[in-house]
């Protein structure tokens, strides 16, 4: 039940725990909530609390815009700064009856990626299956292989979350650790009108929606960067196909031309759409491999031929 889920974490927040967490209530909490991500999270950040009080304090109000006002100015100024790249992409990609998690595997891409800084992003398709493509050509997106696609994990998001034009509202709800990094988590909605992000249902026909975002940022508590974000739609328009959208994105430290910058290495993203009177959910599941300088080549290697199926929020 969503709502007692939602009541439940926001009990372990606000009293935290008494008892220890230990290998057999982690593995009975994942089998009892469907491997449900908050609630581990929530659980294992008031361990820690737990264990030590101070470490895990939440800052005051005051400390908590400074430290937003800041981790805006160093992402914006990171955004600016990106360099002209190219990446490799292995996506998963499966579906489901919507609400059952029961995932079936549809097909595995390799794809190339080629970003300017700019903010140009160009896809061509390496392989499909494993199948290597004779002749692939540069294109604004993967969409043509037909299922679900997605766009702009390296600028787009972090971009409409921050710009101060979007007017985002904040809310700091807790603490978590991130591949050992100490981190703010805080809750944001950005209103459709601010946010204007762009949801394409294709099919025998595309149809196109503007929504709002809302969901949540991980930020590291000593450099202000981001290092994950969770992101849903909102006012999704009566009528329209896409009934749900979300996205989560890992961010890590990657090393380009000797340089070394933040970027997507693990993307999940989810759509729940209506066909036929019946709601089905799709997954991307895109794990970003070998980042290069703008004009390097990008090969299909051995490890490309099996793309595991990863949950981001199972990394830490």
């Amino acid at each position: 039940n969503p709502g007692k889920k939602d009541e439940l974490i926001e009990a372990i927040r606000r009293r935290g725990i008494a008892f220890e967490l230990t290998d057999g209530l982690r593995s009975l909490t994942t089998s009892k909530s469907r491997s449900d991500a908050d609630l581990r999270r929530t659980l294992e950040e008031a361990a820690r609390r737990k264990e030590n009080p101070e470490r895990a304090k939440l800052p005051s109000e005051k400390e908590s815009a400074e430290i937003l006002s800041k981790t805006r100015e160093v992402t914006l100024a990171a955004l600016e700064e990106m360099p002209d790249f190219v990446v490799k992409q292995q996506i998963a990609r499966s579906a489901a009856f919507a609400g059952t998690n029961n995932f079936r595997s549809l097909d595995r891409l390799v794809v190339a990626v080629s970003y300017r800084a700019s903010g140009q992003e160009e896809y061509k398709i390496l392989s499909r299956n494993g199948i290597l493509e004779t002749s692939p050509k540069s294109k604004q997106s993967y969409e043509e292989v037909g299922g679900t696609s997605s766009t702009g994990e390296f600028v787009t998001v972090l971009a409409k979350i921050f710009k101060p034009d979007s007017d985002t509202k904040f809310e700091l709800v807790d603490s978590d650790v991130i591949r050992t990094r100490r981190a703010l988590v805080f809750d944001y909605a950005v209103e459709r009108d601010k946010a204007k992000q762009i949801i394409i249902a294709s099919g025998a026909f595309d149809d196109t929606a503007i929504t709002g975002m809302k969901g949540r940022v991980w930020i590291d508590r000593e450099n202000f960067r981001v290092l994950r974000v969770e992101s849903t739609a909102t006012e999704i328009p009566d009528g329209f196909r896409v009934r749900a959208a979300s996205r989560t994105i890992d961010y890590d430290w990657v090393t380009i031309a000797d340089e070394k910058y933040l970027l997507p290495t693990l993307s999940d993203v989810r759509l729940t759409s209506r066909e036929n009177r019946q709601m089905f959910e799709t997954r991307n599941v895109i794990r970003f491999k070998e980042y290069q300088k703008f004009g390097s080549e990008v090969k299909i290697l051995d490890d490309d031929e099996e793309v595991p199926q990863e949950k981001p929020n199972q990394k830490d």
